[in-house]
């Protein structure tokens, strides 16, 4: 089960990764003012919010496999909606396309929920890691398929989005082999404790803040840097590597986090997911050479890396087993409404203010983070017997 689900992950990542490498560019191709280049990246982030929830309580009546086949399966439809808007050359039909797509990467998001529901206690932190890294092909196939596809067939990126459905026919074949057990009568009964309660406690509230402002920092530099690299003259080419070192640094450090968090604990590997946006903001502001771009880009993926993961080993140990659908739907919502605001804003930020601006305006949400787990940890030592 977790080497396919592994592979799922990978694929998915494929298509992510393609996605992230043409849809600024195709935006901009296509929308009537600059400003709105990235909106169809947030209507795909958008789709995702949407459609989390309603994705997590679906898998809990009918199973983690028939979602997850029926994701992909809209993933297809997503990909023909988007090819058909460049070849009718109507921006707001390539936003209609990506919503759609948002909604099967909804479905796509559970892969690592998935390996940890089949995993042991001791384990899951681990298999969730593992299950990540399956992004690290994803990191080397996406930017590859779209740089060999983009002129492939009809007007520009049409190949690259027609290339995506074998991706989620793939997908759709590997799930057909898992066998993940189907949510039990009395599972699906079950209620727990509110949502409300649940959402109170420290570590649910420090997991889903890393994951969501995480996500959202990465966000809001990766959507703009291609758009900054066209700005500052630089190939589609060189945007293309710089988002596949990203994309393989967020999935690398995937082999080696789960057994980081077991060793020094997942609060030391937030903090350092942490320091490694600021030292990538930092670069990002030091100059706009490929390099820079290129060192920007892989230590936000580093970061990125530690703060999810190490979220989603929190969020883990704060619901009990009836209570995982709202619980994860409600962190994955919380984490694609911040991917919706950062995509959205930061390519107003960059096509007015400039990278420069992209960057400042990130280094706030750095601090929350900050906090919240300066928070937590003093929470963690109050909460301890005196002595112990």
């Amino acid at each position: 089960n977790l080497g396919l689900l592994v592979a799922c992950q990978a694929m998915l990542f494929t298509i992510n990764s393609t996605l992230i490498a043409i849809n600024g560019l195709s935006g901009l191709a296509l929308a009537p003012i600059a400003s709105l280049a990235t909106l169809p990246v947030t209507c795909w982030i958008i789709g995702s919010a949407l459609t989390t929830m309603p994705a997590s309580l679906y898998m809990k009546r009918v199973g983690r496999r028939v979602g997850l086949m029926q994701g992909a399966a809209i993933g297809i439809l997503g990909a023909l909606v988007c090819a058909a808007a460049l070849w009718a050359h109507s921006f707001w039909l390539l936003c209609a396309g990506m919503l759609v797509y948002g909604a099967s990467n909804a479905f796509g998001q559970y892969y690592r929920f998935a390996a940890a529901d089949v995993s042991p206690p001791d384990f899951r932190a681990t298999a969730v890691s593992l299950v990540l890294a399956g992004g690290l092909i994803g990191g080397v196939l996406g930017p590859s398929t779209s740089r060999y596809t983009v002129d492939l067939v009809g007007p520009r990126f049409v190949g690259a989005y027609l290339v995506l459905i074998a991706f989620a026919l793939i997908i759709i074949a590997l799930l057909s082999r898992t066998r993940i057990p189907t949510p039990s009568a009395a599972e699906q009964a079950a209620t727990g404790r509110p949502l409300r309660e649940i959402m109170r406690q420290p570590k649910f509230i420090v997991a889903v803040t890393s994951g969501a402002v995480g996500y959202g920092v990465m966000n809001f530099l990766m959507v703009s840097s291609p758009i900054a690299m066209g700005v500052c003259g630089h190939p589609y080419g060189d945007a293309a590597f710089v988002i596949s070192s990203h994309v393989v640094a967020m999935f690398a450090p995937s082999f080696f986090t789960g057994a980081l968090i077991k060793r020094l604990g997942v609060v030391a590997v937030l903090f350092a997911g942490a320091l490694l946006n600021i030292g990538a903001i930092t670069v990002a502001l030091s100059g706009i050479a490929v390099a820079n771009f290129w060192w920007a880009l892989v230590l936000l993926g580093v970061g990125w890396n530690f703060l999810y993961i190490g979220g989603t080993a929190l969020l883990l140990e704060s619901y009990r087993p009836e209570e995982r659908a709202r619980a994860q739907g409600a962190n994955e919502f919380a984490i694609f409404c911040m991917m919706a605001l950062s995509s959205f804003t930061s390519g107003l930020i960059v096509t007015n203010a400039g990278w420069e601006k992209v960057n400042l305006a990130a280094l706030p949400l750095v601090g929350i983070v900050l906090v919240a787990i300066g928070w937590l940890r003093l929470s963690q030592r109050a909460a301890r017997p005196v002595g112990a």
